[in-house]
């Protein structure tokens, strides 16, 4: 495999605002060779999401940042063309934190095998990989949604948000979706089964919420923070569950991050708000994907994804998830 070249984009420095080509270097280097314990992945596709902006900032977080220097950190699906590790064949599909490259070269450590056969690679990075896991347990666990409630969903067409909506569905609630354009909110409600959609860019959030939740808000799953997290706060009903799963909008903030003014809703609704970090559950993955798995064989549950070809568009590929450019699950063919 040395004769083969790898292609890489290593964070070269601490973003400052918005990610941008220079804050990485790229390089070409030879493929290197397995040493014991280790595997060669050939990379097909990569996962983009909004937590790889906060893996490039220093700090205190859930996981250790991106080393300056290193191999940009990205979940990823390819196939094993090299293998020192005995739970790891040549031809095996795998499916773990690749990196921004070709080629992976190292010990597997929280991979596991997906089937092609059983669904396309990149499925395994939206509805039955980690976005899936997020949506999952992110609404059934901490939201807690019950048959009847209202559920509203900022960030709703984007991976985890059009999946969450298509379970909530499932478990017999009210749907709302919050996004940006007419395009995805009419996709929301005549592909995804949302019952209403309300539209950010075109729309006051305030009125589409009393217009669509007239009686509050049971479940608010939020994936962007700021002013919309601000807005629905104020429309709580009593008992309401809130579910910090992200915040996109403050990301890319070269000021502090906004909190809430309206947190008081919480305590005069009697409403919680509460944090969430999908590795937690690691150990109910594989009983979650089999159940999700189902529904989709059932029509009750469909993947998108928005595949986006080359390795080199990466920087620029990552911002269209800032932008609200993508519908579904943000992914990059190698």
């Amino acid at each position: 495999m040395t004769a083969q070249t790898n292609r890489q984009f290593l964070l070269a420095k601490r973003p400052v605002g918005s990610v941008s080509r220079e804050d990485f270097t790229y390089q070409e280097v030879p493929v290197g060779e397995v040493s014991a314990g280790q595997i060669l992945v050939r990379n097909h596709y990569l996962s983009l999401d909004p937590a790889m902006r906060g893996w490039m900032n220093e700090g205190k977080s859930y996981i250790a940042p991106v080393g300056l220097g290193d191999v940009m950190r990205a979940l990823g699906v390819g196939e094993v063309v090299a293998s020192d590790n005995d739970k790891f064949a040549v031809g095996d599909f795998v499916q773990g934190a690749l990196g921004v490259q070709d080629y992976f070269l190292g010990e597997p450590k929280g991979f596991y095998k997906v089937d092609p056969k059983l669904a396309p690679l990149p499925r395994y990075l939206s509805a039955l990989g980690m976005t899936g896991m997020t949506a999952y347990f992110a609404l059934l666990d901490v939201g807690a949604p019950q048959s009847g409630d209202t559920v509203v969903i900022s960030g709703a067409a984007g991976a985890v948000g059009s999946v969450a909506g298509q379970i909530a569905r499932i478990k017999g609630c009210r749907v709302v979706g919050i996004a940006g354009g007419k395009e995805k909110c009419q996709s929301l409600v005549d592909e995804l089964g949302f019952d209403g959609a309300i539209d950010y860019k075109n729309e006051d959030v305030l009125a589409g919420l009393k217009r669509e939740c007239p009686n509050g808000v049971n479940v608010y799953f939020d994936n962007v923070g700021g002013d919309i997290l601000d807005v629905v706060l104020s429309r709580l009903a009593p008992k309401a569950r809130v579910v910090i799963c992200g915040a996109i909008s403050q990301y890319n903030n070269t000021s502090p991050v906004k909190g809430p003014s309206n947190y008081l809703s919480l305590l005069v609704n009697r409403a919680r708000m509460e944090g969430f970090v999908v590795m937690d559950y690691a150990d109910r993955f594989a009983a979650a994907g089999q159940e999700m798995a189902g529904w989709m064989a059932q029509g009750k549950l469909k993947s998108r994804e928005d595949i986006v070809e080359g390795l080199e568009t990466f920087p620029e590929t990552l911002l269209k998830l800032f932008k609200g450019e993508n519908f579904g699950k943000l992914v990059l063919k190698i």
